[in-house]
């Protein structure tokens, strides 16, 4: 029981800091008047603090011995790496059309992206009750959007911004697709590979992921790498913020692989669940996100939908 509740409190300290700090990076004017734009970056950071936090957590703690890369499992994990640094850059572009609150519950919707990449890959099929929670989830998100605060302050939305939005929701679920594709694939190799775990999983694919990054930000035009460094070098005050959303975000992973392995998937679903619900409205009370009863119905059906699967 003790395990089980220091495992609950490290999912709860860990992503609800890291929720918040991520909207906290990517929404802040810091001191020299600009906001952090640089999501690759970003990324590439997570994915390598993530795999050196996994690799004490998988050889320190638990004294696994580091799995041996054939060239078939190394194509595999390159595979993953890659496909991992593709996903994330949409959700954080999504945040320049739509703000954090919407994108987390619109994530919240992961099955139905998860379900069509397991259908369209791996020819998987689901009971009827799985595509009632999915039209529940469906349903709550379009409403979500829809159902803005009204009132005498109430802004009227113009087409183009109504166009913002949808480019935002677009972007969110391009997102969802190709982590769909990515934890399809992680299931895929996990049952081809007895000697892969979520361990070495979050290990060498977080390493991968890294490296795919740096990458291209070092060989393709971009200038983000050099001008994140001159952002970082003239406001300490973000490195941070950057440094506590990778920790928590890679401390967090370590939480959850434990609860998994020792719990099941039940109790770390309805953990999951409950630690989103708890950042959108920690996200609500410190951001001063105003909502109105709809969206209140909206955000309750969504997690409703969730808890029930």
């Amino acid at each position: 029981m003790l395990r089980l509740l220091i495992n609950i409190l490290g999912v709860y300290a860990c992503f609800l800091t890291w929720g918040l700090t991520q909207e906290k990076v990517t929404s802040t004017v810091y001191g020299s008047g600009e906001k952090f734009k640089f999501f690759l970056v970003l990324n590439m950071v997570q994915a390598f603090v993530a795999s050196a936090v996994g690799y004490i957590y998988s050889v320190h703690f638990h004294k696994d011995k580091p799995l041996h890369l054939t060239r078939e499992r190394t194509i595999s994990f390159i595979k993953l790496g890659v496909m991992c640094a593709m996903g994330s850059p949409f959700g954080y572009m999504a945040l320049k059309h739509i703000d954090y609150l919407t994108m987390t519950l619109a994530k919240s919707s992961k099955l139905i992206p998860l379900m069509l990449m397991h259908k369209l890959l791996y020819q998987k099929s689901y009971p009827f009750y799985k595509y009632i929670i999915v039209l529940m989830i469906t349903a709550g998100v379009s409403c979500f959007m829809l159902f803005q605060p009204g009132g005498k302050n109430k802004k009227v939305t113009t087409p183009k911004e109504d166009a913002d939005k949808f480019l935002g929701l677009f972007l969110v679920f391009i997102n969802l697709a190709v982590d769909g594709s990515l934890n399809s694939s992680q299931e895929e190799l996990v049952k081809k590979d007895k000697e892969i775990n979520g361990r070495n999983m979050m290990v060498i694919m977080n390493f991968f992921t890294g490296l795919s990054l740096l990458l291209w930000l070092i060989l393709s035009p971009s200038t983000q790498l050099i001008d994140s460094i001159r952002f970082l070098s003239s406001n300490h005050s973000a490195i941070w913020d950057i440094l506590v959303f990778a920790l928590c975000g890679s401390i967090g992973q370590c939480f959850i692989f434990n609860m998994l392995e020792n719990f099941g998937s039940l109790v770390l679903v309805t953990v999951t669940v409950t630690r989103k619900l708890f950042t959108m409205l920690l996200s609500v009370v410190l951001y001063n996100h105003e909502l109105s009863f709809g969206q209140w119905c909206s955000i309750a059906t969504v997690f409703l939908a969730i808890s029930l699967e």
